[in-house]
């Protein structure tokens, strides 16, 4: 097998330790060292001057969780360094040891037979750290709204059945009088807000309720646990903005998707940075962002077809900007989505609305242009006479039998 690279090394990466295996090849002779590190600082930088004396040039290890990322920073000055998934490296079953891990970490990569895993530079990454927090602080802010949809409801209090928004001005103006001890129905209903559609009959008898001090106390909790995360919010949103400052030309491009607003433009930039040569081709992005089919073939039978796993963070984003583009009137992502919903279903039609989605990602951040509907590839006349006959086709299948009259001329 062509040795790619003579000195190099593989780390088995965990909490406390880390067991590193040079291996050095020189005249057809290889000698393997290894030695095993602990995850402090000062050990790192032991590992770090261990591997700068024996000169290696490249080294490999798995992404284990978030143990990886103090040894890549501590290791990316000094040598070229390869980021391995651990499902497509492993070794033969019953053979696992760290020692043995590391050994054949270090093998595939003196060969060339490990495909790096996507790290982005630092700027992205701060980026995508800050957009990954917000998203977990709006699911908490979420679970407290949940909360106190449950305590209203233990108290009687309907308001979430006459106005769309708890939270909103109204709901929260009711929310505030009911923890400052206000009972009466008729007078909370005097903080609705003018907009409401509901009657005032209608948000006086939602607002009747048994409201005891133990429903007050929970709800004043939870209404300061959801102003505390929607400051830090507001902060985090501030830190992205400042990040996002050298790539604000390419959050306007993808802000031209239908579909993907600034807050989704944000998270895109901040898991698939702004260098498209990362990726050879739109497909290796769609790929990787977990929105392709997998290969399942056998037999000349194709067996499975879900997409693969990987990009949860991305792929949740994607999925709900294709929700939204599958709203948008007079868009390709619209008719795509309902093309493809009566023949796979709405589940695999919004997946492919947000492959659709990423892969003009790829293009416009490639040539740096902004969003163009694609040109209709067939008249008007031809796509409504394959849309009838598709449905006296259904109609034929249904036990109905019709037959599609000739078009006048």
């Amino acid at each position: 097998m062509e040795l790619k690279y003579a000195r190099c090394a593989g780390l088995d990466v965990h909490k406390d330790t880390v067991v590193a295996c040079l291996r050095i090849e020189r005249d057809e002779r290889v000698r393997r060292t290894v030695k095993t590190f602990g995850t402090t600082t000062i050990d790192l930088l032991t590992l770090q001057q261990w591997l700068v004396d024996e000169e290696v040039t490249h080294v490999a290890m798995e992404a284990t969780g978030v143990y990886w990322k103090p040894v890549w920073h501590v290791l990316e000055p000094i040598c070229a360094l390869v980021l391995a998934n651990p499902a497509h490296i492993k070794n033969v079953p019953g053979r696992k040891t760290d020692v043995k891990d590391a050994e054949w970490i270090a093998e595939l990569l003196s060969h060339g037979l490990i495909e790096a895993s996507f790290v982005p530079p630092t700027p992205i990454q701060d980026l995508r750290a800050l957009t990954r927090d917000r998203r977990q602080f709006h699911r908490e802010a979420s679970q407290h709204v949940q909360r106190i949809q449950k305590v209203l409801q233990d108290a009687n209090i309907k308001i979430d059945s006459v106005i769309s928004d708890v939270m909103g001005r109204s709901g929260r103006a009711f929310l505030d009088a009911i923890v400052m001890g206000e009972s009466d129905p008729e007078k909370l209903a005097e903080h609705a807000n003018y907009r409401l559609k509901a009657s005032r009959r209608e948000i006086v008898e939602a607002l009747r309720g048994v409201v005891t001090p133990l429903h007050r106390a929970t709800l004043r909790r939870h209404l300061q646990m959801y102003d505390a995360i929607q400051e830090m919010i507001a902060e985090i949103d501030a830190e992205v903005a400042t990040l996002l400052e050298p790539f604000r030309r390419q959050v306007e491009l993808l802000d031209t998707i239908p579909g993907v607003d600034v807050m989704t433009a944000e998270v895109i930039l901040a898991e698939i940075g702004v260098d498209m040569s990362r990726f050879p081709t739109a497909e290796h992005l769609v790929s990787w962002a977990g929105l392709a089919p997998r290969n399942d073939q056998s037999a000349g039978k194709r067996r499975n077809t879900r997409v693969s796993k990987g990009g949860q963070w991305l792929k949740a984003t994607l999925v709900q900007a294709a929700w939204a583009a599958a709203r948008k009137k007079e868009s390709h992502l619209r008719v795509l989505f309902l093309r493809l919903k009566g023949k796979r279903g709405p589940k695999k039609a919004i997946v492919a609305v947000a492959a659709e989605i990423i892969r003009s990602t790829w293009y416009m951040l490639s040539r740096d242009e902004a969003y163009r509907e694609p040109a209709s590839t067939l008249p008007d006349e031809i796509r409504r006479e394959r849309e009838a006959k598709r449905l006296v086709r259904k109609l034929n299948n249904l036990g109905y039998p019709v037959e599609m009259p000739v078009a006048a001329k």
